[in-house]
């Protein structure tokens, strides 16, 4: 969060802004969002093979519901999402929020830790 104050006419006007709220994104620790994906994700993902969810592997700018072979929700086939650290952060973040009719029921609270798995999603060893 940061504070900025702006001088209007004779007014101090002062504002706070949330740094989510404006779309910035949080810098991502790749290794410790490995930890966190073989802990959290992988008992229905996985980077090559689909699961209860789809294969994670090269999810940067792939559309979303585009996983051969995988039943997705009529409403993620329609979204129209392209996967990137901001879709994804607001994914992880509250996936019914985001996409309406979605069928994944799993949330990362934790603003450090979506950053951390999008970090090792978009590593190397993940594309």
């Amino acid at each position: 969060m940061r504070t900025v104050r702006l001088r209007v006419g004779g007014f101090c006007i002062t504002a706070v802004a949330l740094t989510t709220a404006l779309g910035a994104e949080r810098e991502g620790d790749a290794q410790r969002g490995k930890t966190l994906y073989d802990s959290r994700c992988t008992s229905c993902h996985s980077l090559d093979h689909s699961r209860i969810g789809p294969a994670h592997r090269g999810v940067f700018g792939r559309h979303a519901g585009q996983v051969m072979g995988y039943d997705y929700s009529p409403a993620l086939r329609r979204s129209h999402v392209v996967w990137n650290a901001r879709a994804l952060d607001r994914w992880l973040t509250n996936p019914e929020l985001f996409i309406p009719g979605q069928k994944m029921g799993y949330t990362v609270p934790d603003a450090q830790d979506r950053a951390d798995i999008i970090a090792f999603l978009q590593s190397p060893g993940a594309r």
